[in-house]
């Protein structure tokens, strides 16, 4: 095969951005006829690119195989006349795109596979998956080949950049994200910027940061506006999962001399961070200062959205995110939806932000990350806006899994998810199990096992556990899950039944496993749980402030989920 034109060096830079504005209006087109007919013909390209700052993404152990988490879009495939190309970094092992396909409702999974064109950059390197495809020709080419009609056609992608936009021109089909050119309004700093557009409560605090002083002297001002304040959070602009931020504890001494030095003590999100380090990232993308908001009883939700071609917001789902790592400000998981007392105020301030968003030609699916903050006991909820994330989120998958087992929908008064049954629905969802006990696993041996133990989704009881990230379990020990079910008890047995299973079964063959670091075996326990346990004592566990009162780690109460298992046992 010989790649044709265009390739990437043939434009200009304003001339392919010219070209990128004559093809967005298709995405309108094309929005339109689908709204109008579900089933028409139409080609999805995905491009999985996390296409981040490298040094930031170099902290994502196995990023490529978070590549696989979209493969949840096959939903787009129930729809008989809808193809699609799934481009990846390494080999999606054909065991996976089995299990997926099986589960796919009202569609012969053979009838499906043959709509699905899978591509491969063969490259494992922690570079952006697009960065990978405009290196190679002849993989454009066979985009283009997979594509048919261009017409027909669109682009969806992790996060919109300049390099998104290229392979959109490149593939002559338009981007189904927000503009590159709007991008800074997802950063910290714009975020902030639109929440006071919205009328959206935030913290006190100060962006647009590019230097050492710059830091230190909002770190004065906001010490002035907030007397005794003990801790305050510095952001990196463009940082994702909270492993761009840093906790800065203010000296008992006052003066910039002080501040500058209890800079070199910050406390950061992974462990291998420095302070020049970050004080350099600072420098080359900038960041925020704001209040680190504390109460008695405090809680961490989000809200996801999209603004269609027409400008409407459309509420998609909400949640409470499950947090941790050293500074419990990384995001590890979440369950589905947010609770109740404060579903309904997060719903109304993200319609507003996207209102702001649309204003300004947002075209993208986006959410809003929230703290909520109460006295025990007392009504309503304080809320405040953290960040807006203009791009697939972490919680975008777990979504995508529910409507792909269920065909349900979500009720937008009540934030409900309902399947076709009218039952509601609840979920928790994670991409960091992990332990190293897992090392070595397969695919085929993760399908084995959760085959022989009933851990799949019955579409009989409409609950049950669907894995993601399988690819990234033998080198990386890692593995992600949703599990669904009817209550949300139901859902914490189901999440500990799964645990307690893949532990038993990666014990064979190997003894314990117990890195220097770790404290010493508890009796009965796995090495799973020994790994949840030491994460919870070094800060680094599955701990959030959604479920639980101050920053104590979120685990099902071990009776209570006995007994919902029991129940769920009795059930089947």
């Amino acid at each position: 095969m010989i790649p044709k034109p265009p390739f990437p060096g043939d434009f200009s830079p304003e001339r392919e951005l010219a070209l990128f504005r004559q093809l967005q209006p298709r995405l309108n087109e094309l929005w339109n006829a689908l709204s109008a007919q579900e089933e028409q013909p139409y080609t999805s390209v995905v491009v999985p690119s996390m296409t981040l700052d490298q040094r930031e993404l170099e902290k994502l152990e196995g990023s490529s195989f978070y590549e696989e988490r979209l493969l949840f879009l096959l939903i787009r495939l129930r729809n008989p006349q809808a193809r699609m190309v799934y481009v990846t970094s390494q080999p999606v092992h054909p065991l996976i795109l089995d299990y997926y396909f099986q589960l796919l409702a009202g569609i012969p999974a053979s009838h499906a596979r043959s709509r699905l064109t899978l591509l491969c950059a063969q490259d494992a390197s922690a570079r952006p998956l697009t960065e990978k495809i405009l290196e190679r020709p002849r993989l454009i080419q066979r985009i283009r080949y997979g594509i048919g009609d261009p017409t027909r056609a669109f682009l969806t992608v992790f996060n919109s950049t300049p390099l998104e936009r290229r392979l959109a021109v490149l593939l002559g089909i338009p981007l189904n994200g927000v503009d590159p050119d709007l991008q800074y309004l997802g950063t910290k700093s714009g975020s902030r910027k639109i929440f006071r557009e919205a009328g959206v409560p935030l913290p006190e605090g100060f962006e647009d940061l590019r230097s050492e002083f710059d830091v230190v002297q909002a770190l004065e001002a906001l010490r002035e506006k907030r007397p005794g304040i003990r801790k305050a959070v510095i952001k990196l602009e463009k940082s994702f999962s909270g492993e761009g931020n840093a906790l800065f504890h203010f000296p008992e001494e006052n003066g910039r001399p002080a501040l500058s030095d209890a800079l070199r003590r910050m406390a950061f999100s992974v462990p291998t961070e420095t302070s020049a380090a970050y004080l350099e990232k600072i420098r080359a993308m900038g960041g925020i200062v704001e209040e680190f908001l504390e109460g008695e009883e405090t809680r961490s939700p989000s809200c996801q959205l999209r603004i269609d071609p027409h400008g409407g917001v459309v509420l998609i789902s909400t949640h409470d995110q499950l947090l941790g790592g050293l500074t419990t400000q990384v995001y590890l998981g979440c369950r589905f939806p947010a609770e109740e007392g404060y579903r309904r105020q997060i719903q109304e301030a993200g319609r507003r932000v996207g209102e702001a968003l649309a204003a300004r030609g947002v075209v993208s699916r986006f959410g809003v990350d929230f703290l909520v903050r109460r006295s025990p006991g007392a009504e309503p909820w304080e809320i405040f806006a953290l960040e807006i994330n203009l791009r697939v989120g972490g919680t975008t998958h777990p979504f995508l899994a529910l409507q792909f087992l269920t065909g349900g929908e979500l009720d937008p008064d009540s934030g409900l998810f309902h399947s076709p049954s009218g039952t509601a629905k609840y979920y928790r969802s994670t991409d960091n199990l992990k332990s190293e006990a897992y090392r070595g696993l397969t695919p085929e041996d993760l399908l084995e096992i959760t085959t022989i133990n009933h851990l799949h989704y019955s579409q009989g009881t409409e609950t049950g556990v669907l894995f993601h990230m399988m690819g990234a379990i033998s080198q990386y020990g890692k593995i992600g899950l949703t599990v669904i079910g009817n209550e949300r008890g139901q859902v914490e047995a189901i999440y500990e039944n799964t645990i307690a299973v893949l532990d038993r079964e990666t014990t064979y063959g190997r003894g314990p496993v117990r890195p220097p670091e770790r404290t010493g075996r508890e009796p009965g326990e796995s090495p799973a749980r020994r790994e949840h346990r030491d994460r919870a004592r070094r800060g680094g566990s599955i701990a959030t402030r959604s479920w639980s009162r101050g920053s104590g780690a979120i685990r099902a109460d071990s009776s209570s989920a006995r007994v919902h298992l029991a129940a769920t046992r009795a059930a089947r």
